[in-house]
This record gives structure tokens, C-alpha cells and sequence, in this order.
């Protein structure tokens, strides 16, 4: 048999990045004893035959008593990865590495990345559904529109663990608590809130969607994508941009960001376009600017707060850094261990108000969020989608403990 090797660029190989990622960010690894025979004889054949056959009996037994009960799936197809695009399976699945890592690091979740050569929609949904009972939850991830939204929707209906695409949720969670705490800060009120998004994209519609779930007035957010700003007469919207233009911008504002920007009290950037400083000085004063691209923010924060009196982008080398990190670990730690059978839009917007809470006694204009490395957040995200989970009578296990000590760098174990 013939193997092949394929040597890096040299200047690569020096690059400390790649010797981070040399043959993985991830390993599996055993939870039990395998040094004698009786140690064989309990894990695996003749005892194994016992546990099977009472699974059978009684598939509820399988949370218990095989890794599903804290498993998550991490599937994506390659097709909007990061600020990369459309790079494919093989080119995803370093980001769905360190996905699971960090699903284990700060949950305590063991995660398996899974990337698909399809970018089917029926094939993506028929692989997923048999994978199923290998797993106690599904986290879709970097899957473009609007093909993810019928993914997501379709599977949730089918499977009976929960199916979050965090692309879509994760980042509106953490921008509602992120939105709620600038809101405090600055003495106003989410009713009163003009919102301009920019990106029409998973995470655009999933932020609009929660913002008017948390009181923001439909009537005052305007969505802009590439081709300016989504309004109901304008011609060719997507059913998914149309359903937009059904909720938001009443008054029928036409134009690009420039004109959407006039009197807005936030901005919200997750469209990876740049937006013109020109177009921020129409903004109303003490402005709330979230420029959430990476690695380049639509806007760079020494523009930003120029306009803005609270600034926040996606990076870590900045304050306020608004991240997913903070939300999909604990939301599902607290799904996992409430066994429940779906993510609710309740244990989402509790999931926001734990982030929220958890700084609201320190809030100053470069915090608003807690750091992303902050041990606090995962435990009480998990704790407060959990006990939702229990009031929205989706969940099959109620806690008696909290969530397991975080930690660990060995993933799907």
C-alpha cells in the first residue's frame, strides 16, 4: 500500500497556528478500565450483550447508559464557514474541531465534528436523521442561507433531541443580553429602540426575530442586505426576506445603509461589508454600535465610537466581545441535562437574560457581556435552560444537581 505525504509551505510550517492544529484539536478517549479481562468482560463482550439487550426493552436507557446522553453533533456542509465562505468538508472541519473543544472546555459537553461532502438540503436532512440516536443533541453550524433555515426547521420537527443552529441562535442570544445591558446602561427602553441590522443572512433574520420576541418594535428595525435595505414593494425578496419586510420597517424607508441609518439608535453589523463613516454620523446621539464581522468588523471601534457611546464587535482583542461561546456551551449543558426533546424559544431568551445577568452588577460602556473565558457563564446558561425546559414541558429529567465541573481538554470520551 502506497501512502502520501504532503509537505507544507515552509513558511508555513513555522507558523505556530499549524502546529496547534497538527493531526487535530481533538482525541477520544476511554471513560473506563481496560487492563484485564474482567475489565474486557464488563465493557465489552459477554457483558455489553446485558446492556444492549435492556436498551432494547427500554430505549430510554440509551441517555444513561451510552455516550448520547452527553454527546452533540457538530454538522456542517462547508458552505459559510466563518468569514471564509464556501470552503467545503475538508477545509470546515478545523473549525468544527475547535467547535467540540470548546463545547467540552466550557460545558463539559463531549462534541463530534461531522462535515458533509453535500450541500443538499434533503441529503443534509436524510444524514442527520439517521445519525440521530448516535447523539443527545444536533448543532448545525456554518450551513448558508436560507438553506439552514429549512434544515433546522425540518429536522427539529423529525428528531426527539434538540436541533440548534447556533450560526442563527447563538449569536442572537448574545446579542439580545448584550443589547439588554447597553439598553440599561444608557437609561432607555427596548420599545423605544430604532434598529438598523445590517446582514440578512442566519444570524440577521434569527436577531431580528429575537429582538421583536424581547419588545423591540418591529416597526422600528430596518434590515438591510447587499442590495440595501428590505422593504415589502421591493421587487425579487427571497420568502425568507419577504417574511422580513412582513415584520419590520412599517414606514417603508427605501435606499442603503446610508439612508437606513438616519436617527437609528443601534446598529447591528453582521453582514462582513463595510459601512461608511459617513453613514454613521446620521445616527441618533449616544449610539449602541455592534459590528460583529470577522476579522473585520463593519466598523473598526476607533471609528465607532466616534458616534457610539457603547461599542462591541466579534474579536477577542476588543471590549465587549460578542460571542457564541457564551451561549451554545451552557444552553446545551442545561438541554442535555434536562434530556430535553427541543430547544424552545424560551430557553433561548433565558438563556440571553443568564448572560445578561451575570455582569449586570459591573456594567460600564466596555463591559456589557462577560468575557468569553468567564467560568460563570456556562453554569448559569445551563441552570436557566434547564429549569425552562422543565416549565415549557419539554424536558424528560429534571436536574437534582447542577451541571457537571467544566474543564478538560479531551473531547467525545
Amino acid at each position: 500500500m502506497t501512502f502520501f505525504s504532503f509537505e507544507l509551505d515552509p513558511a508555513l510550517a513555522a507558523d505556530p497556528v499549524f502546529d496547534r492544529h497538527r493531526h487535530g484539536k481533538m482525541a477520544i478517549a476511554a471513560t473506563v478500565p481496560l487492563a484485564s479481562r474482567d475489565d474486557l468482560a464488563l465493557a465489552y463482550t459477554p457483558g455489553v450483550a446485558r446492556v444492549c439487550t435492556a436498551i432494547a426493552e427500554s430505549p430510554g436507557l440509551a441517555a444513561d447508559y451510552t455516550w448520547t446522553g452527553n454527546t452533540v453533533a457538530v454538522v456542517s456542509d462547508g458552505s459559510a464557514v466563518l468569514g471564509l465562505g464556501n470552503i467545503g468538508p475538508k477545509a470546515a472541519m478545523p473549525v468544527m474541531e475547535g467547535k467540540a473543544v470548546l463545547f467540552k472546555q466550557f460545558g463539559g459537553v463531549d462534541a463530534v465534528p461531522v462535515c458533509l461532502d453535500t450541500q443538499d438540503v434533503e441529503g443534509i436532512i436524510a444524514v442527520v436523521k439517521a445519525l440521530g440516536p448516535s447523539f443527545g443533541g444536533i448543532n448545525l453550524e456554518d450551513i448558508s442561507a436560507p438553506r439552514c433555515f429549512e434544515i433546522e426547521r425540518r429536522l427539529d420537527e423529525a428528531l426527539d433531541i434538540p436541533v440548534f443552529h447556533d450560526d442563527q441562535h447563538g449569536t442572537a442570544i448574545v446579542v439580545l443580553a448584550a443589547l439588554r445591558n447597553a439598553v440599561t446602561l444608557l437609561n432607555r427602553r427596548f420599545a423605544d429602540l430604532r434598529v438598523v441590522v445590517s446582514g440578512a443572512g442566519a444570524a440577521g433574520v434569527a436577531i431580528t426575530e429575537t429582538l421583536i420576541a424581547a419588545g423591540v418594535h418591529g416597526a422600528n428595525i430596518i434590515v438591510c442586505d447587499s442590495q440595501g435595505i428590505i422593504a415589502a414593494d421591493r421587487p425579487g425578496l427571497s420568502p425568507v426576506k419577504a417574511a422580513l419586510a412582513a415584520q419590520t420597517n412599517y414606514s417603508g424607508r427605501t435606499g442603503g445603509i446610508q439612508e437606513a441609518l438616519i436617527g437609528a439608535d443601534v446598529l447591528i453589523g453582521v453582514s462582513g461589508g463595510t459601512i461608511p463613516e459617513s453613514a454613521l454620523a446620521g445616527m441618533a446621539p449616544n449610539a449602541v454600535i455592534f459590528g460583529l464581522a470577522n476579522p473585520t468588523p463593519e466598523v473598526m471601534p476607533v471609528v465607532a465610537h466616534k458616534y457610539a457611546a457603547i461599542v462591541a464587535t466579534g474579536r477577542s482583542d476588543f471590549p465587549n466581545q460578542i460571542n457564541n461561546v457564551l451561549a451554545f456551551p451552557g444552553i446545551f449543558r442545561g438541554a442535555l441535562d434536562a434530556r430535553a426533546s427541543r430547544i424552545t424559544s424560551r430557553m433561548k431568551m433565558a438563556a440571553a437574560d443568564a448572560i445578561a445577568e451575570i455582569v449586570a452588577a459591573e456594567l460600564r460602556p466596555d463591559l456589557i457581556v462577560p468575557s468569553a473565558l468567564d467560568p460563570r457563564v456556562a453554569p448559569a446558561v445551563a441552570a436557566a435552560v434547564a429549569r425552562t425546559a422543565e416549565r415549557d414541558g419539554v424536558a424528560r429529567l429534571i436536574p437534582v444537581s447542577p451541571a457537571p465541573a467544566l474543564g478538560g481538554a479531551a473531547v467525545a470520551g
